[in-house]
């Protein structure tokens, strides 16, 4: 489009008038300033202070809420405490080694222990040591005790998932007996008949009255449809010794060879859901089997396990009590200075008696760190109900006349005979700390009043030095510091009863006397508990007067367990160490928080 000079023409003559514009900028921006003074400035000290109020109110309600939360919290914890928490597994150290888990030839405390945590007995021991049914649901007794008919309870199975019936009861006590099985629990049962009267009564016929047979009943019970096929003579080494088959709370689930050198292993363990006595509260259960003390206190330290057995009392002190809580339980069993009564030293009554004398038992307990629970007498006072004899106090005055009154007479710093021969005492022990500290504490007690002492420690552990053939079979001691396990009844007829002082017999003192065999016979013939403990009585005044073995301390049970675990209860009573199990099913070994129940 072409240009038209006449438009540019009409532009040329406006005029602009520039004090007219500045006038009207100055109005612009008083006008602009006005209204910045009118909504901002004059309300900035209004919005300041509502700053303040709504952060005021921010905390106000901050402070609300936290309130609420604590009172929350508080009202929690009145209604909310800590319990114990079902599951997990439980690890315990215990001695080895684990040579088999077949339980009629356990021997060492991990064997004992896996044998009661994977098998069950007729009957078994609570925690105060009190007889109770396990397979057992009821016991009938006839014929003046001579025949026991024993009910099982209904419904039990193995570990397979077979039913167990009083047939396994049978096959396990003829296999017991048969002597090709070489298992320790056969002479107990020789002499008595058993029979499977139906799938859930069993028949015990003995050929006379046994007043402590029931307890004989706590023997585990194997499967007659896995065992019944084997030889008796081939059982210790059959195959059910690397993976058995039990009706017990823990069934097996695999051996583990830590290390072969040392011979330390697990035994893995699942619970058992189908359990008679219902079902534990653990998951699993694992038993360390270690070659000595100083490794379990190790595997303590190193939370290796959650608690261990087989320490001493004296270990207790070197437990981490942060992390576990110790015990020191009794036992039904005692601690003995055992009198050889066949040698030539110690066979004249007037001696023992007088090397009784010599003994304070309280410094040897008071030097080994131990409770003060005397047992005086060949078993627990407690265990009787009569008026028992006591032993004469501690006189080494008193013993010192009555050596010489049997011909020993002071020579110097000892004592001789009149044929110049000194009266000299070979003491002899198990390796063990407190065996070893009592043993010097009766040697410096002795030594004391003239009597020479020589020391001997036996370390089973060590080649060629099995302390059943090289020392209690052929009785090569004077004097043998060991313990006896004496049980829940008071019949001590093996340790005291002359027909037992046998190269095999348990009868360590060879003490006989047919005062005491009379009334140890008699007593275990009657069931009737006033004419037991009347027969006891007898027989425990003989024992003293006799003096064929100085008891030490009751035996105890040191056990220590992770803090968080529920475990044995610190007031039982354990008639042996595998008692500890008696309530293994209420076991846990972790903690949750739980509502109270109003």
């Amino acid at each position: 489009m072409a240009d038209d000079p006449g438009r540019w023409k009409k532009y040329s003559k406006l005029k602009f008038d520039s004090s007219k514009i500045a006038e009207r900028a100055k109005r612009a921006e008083k006008a602009t300033l006005g209204h910045a003074h009118e909504f901002i400035l004059k309300r900035w000290s209004s919005i300041h202070d509502a700053r303040r109020a709504i952060i005021t109110w921010i905390l106000l309600v901050a402070v609300l809420i936290s309130v609420a939360g604590l009172q929350i919290a508080w009202f929690s914890q009145q209604y909310r405490s800590s319990a114990a928490a079902p599951g997990g597994t439980y690890a315990e150290a215990t001695l080895g080694p684990i040579d088999t888990l077949n339980p009629l030839y356990a021997s060492s405390s991990a064997e004992r222990s896996a044998a009661r945590l994977m098998f069950s007995s007729l009957y078994n021991y609570d925690a105060m040591g009190g007889l109770r049914g396990d397979l057992a649901q009821s016991m009938t007794i006839e014929n003046d005790a001579t025949t026991y008919f024993v009910r099982l309870r209904k419904g039990l199975k193995w570990h397979d998932g077979r039913p167990l019936t009083a047939r396994d009861v049978m096959f396990t006590v003829n296999l017991i007996k048969d002597t090709g099985t070489r298992s320790y629990l056969s002479p107990v049962w020789q002499g008595i008949d058993v029979e499977a009267v139906d799938d859930t009564t069993v028949k015990f016929d003995l050929p006379a009255t046994i007043a402590a047979f029931p307890h004989a009943l706590t023997f585990p019970v194997v499967p007659r449809h896995i065992l019944a096929d084997v030889p008796a003579a081939n059982l210790r080494e059959n195959s059910f010794g690397n993976a058995p088959v039990g009706s017990g709370p823990f069934k097996f689930r695999r051996l583990q060879s830590i290390s072969p050198e040392s011979r330390t292993a697990v035994v893995h363990m699942n619970r058992f859901d189908e359990h008679h006595g219902g079902a534990p509260q653990l998951g699993r259960f694992q038993l360390h089997a270690y070659a000595d003390r100083e490794a379990i206190m190790t595997a303590l330290k190193t939370g290796e396990v959650n608690g261990a057995v087989d320490i001493l009392t004296s270990d207790l002190v070197d437990v981490d009590s942060n992390r576990y809580q110790s015990d020191n339980l009794s036992m039904y069993g005692g601690v003995y200075a055992l009198f050889n009564t066949d040698r030539p030293i110690v066979e004249d009554r007037q001696v023992r008696q007088a090397l009784r004398l010599a003994i304070d038992t309280k410094s040897v307990r008071q030097k080994l760190g131990l409770p003060d629970n005397p047992i005086d007498l060949p078993f627990l006072s407690s265990q009787v109900d009569a008026e028992l004899p006591t032993v004469p106090e501690h006189d080494p005055a008193g013993a010192a006349k009555m050596l010489d009154s049997a011909g020993w007479k002071l020579d110097g710093d000892r004592r001789v005979n009149k044929d110049g021969e000194a009266l000299k005492l070979n003491v002899v022990t198990v390796k063990n700390s407190e065996y070893e500290a009592a043993v010097e504490s009766l040697a410096g007690q002795w030594r004391a009043i003239g009597v020479e002492v020589e020391t001997r420690v036996v370390d089973p552990t060590v080649v060629g030095q099995d302390v059943a053939r090289s020392v209690l079979q052929p009785r090569s001691y004077d004097v043998l510091v060991y313990e006896l396990a004496i049980g829940a009844d008071p019949d001590v007829y093996a340790y005291w009863h002359s027909s037992q002082a046998t190269t095999n017999g348990r009868n360590l003192s060879n003490y006989t006397n047919t005062i005491a065999d009379d009334a140890l016979a008699s007593a275990r013939a009657r069931v009737e508990t006033d004419l037991r403990d009347a027969k006891y009585v007898s027989f425990a005044k003989q024992w003293v007067r006799d003096a064929p073995a100085i008891g030490l301390y009751q035996s105890s049970f040191a056990y220590a367990h992770s803090l968080k675990a529920e475990t044995v209860s610190a007031d039982s009573v354990l008639v042996n160490s595998q008692s500890r199990y008696a309530d293994v099913v209420d076991w846990t070994v972790d903690q949750q928080m739980v509502y109270k129940t109003p």
